[in-house]
């Protein structure tokens, strides 16, 4: 531990869980609510799109998106959050946690509102419009992941930080469930306000025409709970570790943290000049000596999030073709466009509700307790034992669905328990304060180029292999029973990874960061 530690972060490093602690979870995690409601609504409404936009007339089955349209669709707020990650995880150490917070709320919000108004006289205009919203909504989606990962670290005490971290991303299944609640209650109003016949009945009449309310308003809603917790995110003081160590404003952080911890705290304005002055710890990014210290943590938080988020988001953005190929979800021609809707928001709010969600919980009751290695390598192994469960006999999950559908839940439920809780709390301890939200972002980042694997490769990998084209015109994939084989060694590489990754349960920030403040032998390196 520093021996020039601030009264005022030990105070926070000590604090009982108070009020503060709760709202804090609040306000950021209705960030990760809307985060998770945004990416993960498009899977809903996708096969909705291709009905209303890519069906021939007279063609034995409903239209479908295009392999390209729909992992542009999809990916394309991949590589929006992508770039904002790294932009506003940068910009956060530069301006502030707090300064930047609130301009990702607000793009957020303008961008969901602005994804259900997609216009064009052409499905390409369309989609065209759709995507060009959802890349900036990515783009402010991206912010949220480093700025409330470092804002809820630094806020926290050390013995129950991992918890309220992953509290604040616990939020994000919520989100997930909250998106297929949505779509249920909206295609539910309007399949009894315009009762339609199935595909196979009256293709002309399966898809009315109102039918295109319903996508808009479903996107349009993630608006709503960003909007909602707006005020609150700008009320909140910036946080104390910002404020002393790299703003170098000792009075405006004990005054900050005197009123969230109901305490009176000493300024120590000759303290924080004299760490402003050291030397040991002013390496930059660029350096030997953080290549030293923290080059193989950064490995093994970006190495792990990457491989984790090929195999979540493939399995999240594609539920639906997964659900459908082994008969959970009838064949589309024996709906109509709006029900088909919500049979899609049924099977993944089910899923959601018996494993995503507990997953996230049970890594919030436990990861104090277990810390966050065993949690991460436990999440990764059950991973990779359940998904080659579901791949290598699939051929016999085809006729028994119960028991798929229970082997790929569990694959959620220890992905939630395990590395997608853990990589999102562990770049928030670990780097120093002046780079945390940077590293942050370059991890959650490398997470996101993971992601867009996921998005665009299974789309194509999970093609049918036995057909010479596909339905859609295009070069048959290795199947899904080969993609998800290929998911299943993707999870084993991610617990070989785990091992670069180190434990910070029970440190402070400034012990798991390795600061030590007060040493000035070296020069600087860097920049």
């Amino acid at each position: 531990m520093a021996r020039d530690q601030l009264e005022v972060l030990n105070a926070l490093d000590v604090a009982k869980t108070q009020l503060y602690h709760f709202t804090t979870i609040v306000i950021a995690g209705m960030g990760f609510f809307t985060d998770a409601y945004d990416l993960f609504s498009i899977s809903l409404v996708a096969k909705l799109l291709g009905r209303l936009y890519y069906t021939k007339p007279g063609a034995p089955k409903p239209g479908v998106l295009p392999p390209s349209v729909s992992s542009s669709v999809t990916g394309v707020a991949l590589v929006g959050t992508l770039i904002g990650q790294l932009f506003f995880g940068w910009l956060g150490d530069k301006m502030g946690r707090k300064k930047v917070y609130g301009l990702t709320l607000i793009i957020m919000i303008i961008c969901a509102v602005a994804s259900g108004f997609s216009f064009g006289h052409t499905p390409k205009g369309v989609m065209a419009s759709l995507c060009f919203f959802r890349f900036w909504l990515g783009f402010g989606i991206g912010g949220d992941y480093p700025l409330s990962a470092t804002i809820m670290a630094e806020y926290a005490n050390k013995k129950t930080r991992g918890a309220f971290i992953a509290a604040v991303f616990a939020m994000q299944g919520m989100g997930i469930l909250f998106s297929g609640i949505i779509s249920l209650v909206v295609s539910t109003a309007f399949d009894r306000q315009y009762p339609t016949p199935t595909y196979e009945q009256n293709p002309a009449l399966s898809t009315p025409p109102e039918a295109d309310y319903v996508w808009r308003i479903v996107l349009m809603f993630g608006a709503l709970p960003a909007a909602l917790t707006f005020y609150w995110r700008m009320k909140m003081p910036e946080t104390a570790r910002y404020t002393a160590l790299i703003a170098k404003n000792a009075k405006q952080a004990a005054a900050d943290m005197g009123r969230v911890l109901n305490v009176d705290l000493e300024a120590e304005e000759e303290k924080v000049e004299k760490i402003s002055k050291g030397k040991s710890n002013n390496f930059g990014l660029f350096s030997r000596e953080f290549l030293r210290r923290h080059g193989l943590h950064l490995f093994g938080t970006t190495s792990t999030w990457f491989l984790l988020d090929i195999a979540f988001y493939s399995q999240n953005l594609f539920q639906k073709d997964v659900l459908s190929a082994i008969g959970w979800i009838p064949p589309a021609k024996t709906m109509n466009g709006i029900h088909e809707v919500f049979r899609i928001a049924k099977a993944q709010t089910l899923i959601a509700l018996c494993s995503t969600v507990p997953g996230y919980w049970f890594t919030v009751a436990f990861i104090d307790i277990m810390g966050r290695f065993a949690i991460q390598l436990m999440g990764f192994f059950f991973m990779t034992v359940f998904m080659f469960a579901v791949a290598i006999p699939y051929e016999h999950w085809k006729t028994h669905h119960i028991g798929f559908v229970i082997m790929y839940a569990l694959t959620f439920f220890f992905a939630n328990f395990g590395p997608n809780a853990t990589t999102f709390v562990v770049p928030a301890e670990i780097f120093p304060a002046r780079l945390r939200s940077t590293c942050h972002g370059i991890s959650a980042a490398a997470g996101k180029a993971g992601a867009i694997i996921g998005a665009y490769g299974f789309l194509y990998a999970a093609q049918n292999q036995d057909k010479t084209k596909t339905d859609a015109g295009y070069p048959p994939g290795i199947g899904i029973k080969n993609a998800l084989i290929i998911l299943g060694c993707i999870n084993a590489l991610g617990m070989i990874c785990t091992f670069a990754v180190p434990e910070s349960n029970g440190k402070s920030l400034e012990e798991a960061s390795q600061e030590t403040f007060g040493d000035d032998d070296d020069e600087p390196e860097g920049v």
